[in-house]
């Protein structure tokens, strides 16, 4: 299954499954990743770590290996199917 980290600027998918635990878990779900949620990776900073991603109108920043925990389906890209 794709992950998070997975997604280019400017595709979207939803959020089906966060595997990370503890902290970095609680941190994500703060942030409004939970599973159902839309999320759409806006930018890439220079050196390609981390990436800005939009979440419920809110734009956050998130390492890779934070990103490569959050289970995703149905990317989309400019609003159509892959």
């Amino acid at each position: 299954m794709k992950t998070l980290a997975d997604l280019k600027p400017g595709e979207e998918a939803t959020v089906v499954e966060l595997t990370s635990t503890g902290l970095t878990r609680e941190r994500l779900q703060d942030l409004g990743i939970v599973p159902g949620t839309r999320v759409r990776a806006s930018l890439i900073s220079p050196l390609g770590d981390p990436v800005a991603y939009e979440v419920r109108g809110a734009l956050i920043a998130l390492r890779r290996p934070d990103a490569a925990t959050i289970l995703i389906e149905n990317g989309h890209e400019n609003g159509k199917n892959d």
